[in-house]
């Protein structure tokens, strides 16, 4: 069996061919033009991983949810766990961008980081206005 695949480990986008065999093993990889495809495709046959983005409630915020993503890859056999964990964290305003929501998802290591800044409903609190300089200090 042969699988076919773009590589998206560089803008090239390598057309790789993975030959399988019937234990489905690889046999053979060939069409990428840097060892990153070659692992990129041995990765994907035997356990690809992905970023993972959705979304984490606020509380007290000025909009109700937050968006966030995977600081790296994760298990794609793991992704429905993921999200069933994600849908249950709740988050306090203010937020920043790269504020980590969840630490460890899942022991993978990876993070669970916001996309974006929320700001608290009550702007005039003493915490909103001191993580408002903070989020504009590291953005600075």
């Amino acid at each position: 069996m042969v699988k076919k695949l773009i590589c998206i480990q560089c803008p090239l986008g390598c057309e790789i061919e993975v030959k399988l065999n019937e234990k489905m093993e690889v046999e053979e990889i060939k069409g990428n033009r840097c060892p990153r495809g070659y692992e990129y495709a041995m990765e994907e046959m035997v356990d690809p991983k992905r970023i993972l983005t959705t979304s984490v409630k606020v509380e007290g915020g000025d909009i109700d949810l937050v968006s966030v993503k995977t600081d790296k890859p994760i298990p794609k056999r793991l992704l429905k766990d993921a999200m069933k964990t994600i849908k249950k964290a709740k988050v306090k305003a203010p937020i920043c961008v790269g504020d980590i929501i969840l630490p460890n998802l899942l022991n993978t290591e990876a993070n669970v980081v916001a996309t974006r800044p929320v700001s608290s409903r009550d702007s005039n609190h003493e915490a909103t206005k001191n993580k408002r300089k903070k989020c504009n200090t590291m953005q600075n």
